[in-house]
């Protein structure tokens, strides 16, 4: 979802394959245009969740469901809007340039909740969001490379390898586990039940996004369209908009219960985790990982750790600048 720039979200989202495709015949680099769509996407999706929230606190006032809410449907629009950005930015640009970007959605939904919604976090809620945000971005800055693919066949053999395809099964699962018994019971009081749920999905809506634009080539070009392309857009049609749907379900489940800039930030920190670790193991992009990349990712995993460390200690801490007086 909106993100994490994840689905859900989607923040919404993210690390996939990268297209390997530098500029269009009018000299316009499609990287750059990618860059300039995702910086969009991103405020538009930084919005979301305020909007969102704003609906929900002003139906819970009325007494009324949010789904009449007009507050709450441009913020669901801002979210569809969003959504199509990032599904653009990923098919024209290098997601590991991206998904670094979705950080100002964070930022400005901070700026945005602190006017909108007066959600002023206190400085260990401020510094605790800055660490979530550098802290990913130098996750992705030495995360593993993604590998070229350019072809239907070739994103086909990746999707159906034993190991990525175990992987899905065990999200699956999990995700099963986590909607029918989990949040249920915690979901309500755990934030990290909602956004374990938005984030794992992540595994499956960027890389469906990717590989929408390269079965697209196949089902909608030149001559006749083969049953295994046909059967492939589908089913990566089909993944992209049941996860983006769930994602919607719980992004909202989570904002009526924790602050929007709480959930935003950490959000974005694990939904960019999720899809950086399932692009790993579709691509198998960790043969080529340096020592000095292996160094900066532990050292941005523990920046993200201590930043949501401390968002999770801002919920409950009061901290004030102001002289204790007996």
């Amino acid at each position: 979802m909106a993100q994490p720039g994840a689905p859900g979200t989607a923040h919404a989202h993210s690390a996939a394959t990268v297209m390997a495709v530098d500029s269009e015949p009018g000299g316009v680099s499609l990287p750059v245009a990618g860059i300039v769509i995702a910086v969009v996407s991103s405020f538009i999706n930084g919005s979301t969740f305020v909007l969102q929230k704003k609906g929900i606190l002003r139906s819970r006032d009325r007494g009324g469901s949010y789904l009449t809410d007009v507050v709450w449907w441009s913020g669901t629009l801002s979210m569809a809007v969003g959504q199509i950005g990032n599904f653009l930015a990923y098919n024209v640009a290098p997601a590991v340039i991206v998904t670094p970007l979705g950080a100002l959605g964070v930022l400005f939904g901070a700026v945005l909740a602190s006017w909108i919604l007066k959600e002023n976090l206190n400085i260990l809620g401020k510094l605790g969001c800055v660490l979530c945000c550098c802290g990913s971005v130098v996750l992705i800055i030495h995360a593993p490379k993604a590998v070229a693919v350019t072809s239907r066949l070739e994103l086909e053999m990746r999707l159906f390898d034993p190991v990525f395809v175990l992987y899905a099964l065990l999200v699956v699962l999990l995700l099963v586990v986590l909607i029918v018994w989990i949040a249920p019971a915690h979901g309500s009081s755990n934030i990290m039940v909602y956004v374990a749920i938005c984030s794992l999905l992540g595994s499956f809506t960027v890389p469906s996004s990717k590989g929408l634009g390269l079965a697209a080539q196949d089902v909608f070009g030149e001559g006749p369209p083969s049953s295994r392309a046909v059967a492939l857009f589908l089913g990566l049609l089909g993944t992209l908009a049941v996860s983006i749907l769930i994602q919607f379900v719980f992004i909202n489940k989570a904002l009526e219960c924790f602050s929007s800039n709480t959930f935003e930030a950490i959000y974005y920190v694990t939904f960019t985790s999720t899809v950086i670790f399932a692009s790993a193991l579709l691509f198998k992009e960790w043969t080529a990982l340096t020592l000095t990349d292996s160094l900066g990712m532990l050292c941005g995993l523990a920046t993200v750790f201590v930043g949501v460390v401390l968002l999770r200690i801002s919920q409950e801490a009061l901290i004030t600048w102001k002289k204790k007086t007996d």
